[in-house]
């Protein structure tokens, strides 16, 4: 009798499944039909979640997607409707209600993700509070009963820099430290397990300059992981995701050739391959412009990096003679509008004005990957850049937000999105991108492996404050919203330091008021242009290699 019950509840199961595909009538449009129909598809599949009708888990859990995808769907279409907040609201309660019923990750960081995109964007609305509070239940059930695991531990051996990579099986925090004495890398990872094979694990290289890798654990479900260093002239940490891991690259203080690369337990490793060697310089259709004063001053020598450590650009004594101006968007694409306004124009602006700045200073040279309102495909720039032989490249942009009260500055360096708002700009900017989904693998190879990082940020950093600090004399109320990290297309590729500022919100009213004024665009101009000597003179000399060849 009880197996009977349970075929006749299956069977009634998966009927209310298939009704639940059937039930979206081809016609509706408006933002109020399409929130009806998917508003009953989720009251139909919400009784699959949490009642006792037996049905499939993966036709459940897929229903549930497709319900939550067209509540997305509703937000993107109608933005400013009233049912907008409903819709998020629904979706992110549909998706926490599939975490509790499947205990699956993917689940949780949907919900999280969708209850924040309501808080960030309808801060009116009476169901923030609520989607707080969830954000904040989401971070707690589960975990610290359930905790993350480290998977595997593996080690690559690059030319100039020993890769180590921690895997875990989901995203976790970590405290980072570095001490002497002898130097040693410390990372913590909260809430995380060791797999039985890395359980108090000693991996031993001598002779290299990572040559011990130690796993310890420690209370309150702390995995400690400490790499011994020796001749490490600098190291960067970042993350990749999917599975998600914590990657550490060590450069070696004297640069030699390794010739393999090694993998260690409990997983084996792929060799990655070179850095391709960069473009040879070809001649551009127009002739950069070039200043003419007065012969240059004396190097200097040159000052640490942001990260502790002298670069092998700053090892070889290398600077700055030629810049790379990158004024966004173009033609046919106008980038973001402001009333009155177009990213396009503004930046371009803004960028002769810095040009002329620059052309002051002995012993520099300037190109601009455009001067007119032409439109230049996004790789192509970076290539020009290339082809220049560049010492730095620029790209000059401004920001736009749905929130008419987002406001500020922020500056980006290359690598993988730092936050949700990060991805956000980088899909803006990079949708005039003409790649294709087949080259992600060498993308992904491109950013991972991304050897000006530490300039970039320096770079970057600089920016950053120059731009704050000096418009924070005309716009009081200016926010610094910090140097950040994306995948950003111009950028990946560039042969030399090179980051992306976005000047200013032109959704904003006040500083769109304020970006339309001379006055304004030339203090910004004044702004890079300090960022961009700051950093010179922290390089030693005022000439490069390329130069001195020229």
């Amino acid at each position: 009798m009880r197996s009977s019950a349970n075929t006749v509840a299956a069977r009634a199961g998966m009927a209310l499944a298939i009704a639940l595909v059937v039930s979206v009538p081809a016609g509706a449009q408006t933002a109020r039909e399409r929130y009806q129909v998917a508003s009953e598809r989720d009251k139909k599949v919400r009784v699959l979640l949490t009642g006792n009708v037996a049905a499939p888990a993966p036709e459940v859990a897929s229903e549930a997607w497709r319900v939550i995808a067209s509540f997305e769907a509703i937000v993107r279409r109608f933005p400013t409707s009233g049912y907008a907040d409903n819709a998020l609201w629904q979706a992110a309660s549909l998706a926490d209600a599939a975490y509790q019923k499947f205990n699956r990750p993917q689940d949780q960081d949907r919900a999280v993700r969708l209850y924040r995109w309501l808080v960030k964007e309808y801060p009116a609305s009476s169901l923030v509070k609520r989607a707080s509070q969830q954000i904040t239940a989401l971070a707690k059930p589960k975990m610290a009963a359930l905790p993350a695991t480290l998977t595997a531990i593996q080690r690559t051996v690059l030319p100039d820099t020993v890769r180590i990579t921690l895997e875990l099986d989901r995203e976790v925090t970590y405290r980072e430290e570095r001490i002497g004495g002898p130097a040693r890398l410390i990372f913590d990872l909260k809430g995380v397990q060791p797999a039985p094979p890395l359980l108090d694990k000693v991996l031993t290289y001598p002779g290299d300059i990572v040559s011990k890798i130690r796993v310890g654990r420690h209370p309150d479900a702390t995995v400690r992981v400490v790499l011994d260093l020796e001749d490490v002239s600098r190291y960067s940490v970042f993350t990749l995701y999917s599975p998600f891991r914590l990657v550490i690259d060590a450069e070696r203080a004297v640069a030699r050739t390794v010739a393999t690369a090694t993998a260690v337990a409990p997983t084996s490793i792929v060799p990655e391959a070179p850095l391709a060697a960069p473009p040879m310089p070809a001649t551009l259709p127009s002739t950069p412009t070039t200043s003419t004063s007065a012969a240059p001053p004396s190097p200097t020598a040159a000052t640490a990096n942001g990260a502790g450590g002298f670069s092998i650009a700053r090892q070889l004594g290398l600077g700055v003679s030629r810049i790379v101006i990158d004024p966004g968007h173009g033609g046919h694409d106008p980038g973001v509008l402001g009333k009155g306004l177009n990213e396009a124009t503004l930046v371009l602006d803004v960028a002769l004005r810095l040009e002329k700045l620059l052309l002051k200073e002995p012993g520099l040279e300037v190109v601009l990957t455009r001067r007119t309102d032409r439109y230049i495909p996004l790789e192509e720039r970076t290539e020009l850049a290339n082809r220049e032989s560049a010492d730095m490249f620029l790209s000059i942009h401004a920001n736009a937000s749905r929130n008419p009260t987002a406001k500020g500055i922020e500056t980006y360096f290359l690598s993988f999105a730092s936050s949700p708002e990060a991805e956000e700009v980088a899909a803006r900017e990079n949708s005039a991108s003409a790649r294709a989904m087949h080259q992600l693998p060498d993308i992904i190879r491109a950013i991972a492996l991304n050897n000006k990082l530490d300039e970039s940020r320096d770079l970057a950093n600089m920016v950053q404050d120059s731009l704050v600090s000096s418009l924070r004399k005309s716009n009081k109320e200016i926010r610094n919203r910090g140097v950040k990290k994306a995948p950003f297309v111009v950028l990946i590729g560039a042969a030399m330091p090179s980051v992306l500022a976005e000047i200013s919100f032109v959704s904003n009213k006040q500083e769109l008021s304020l970006l339309k004024t001379s006055a304004y665009k030339q203090r910004i101009a004044e702004s890079l242009f300090s960022a961009v000597m700051q950093y010179r003179r922290s390089l030693k000399g005022q000439t490069t290699l390329a130069a001195k060849e020229r």
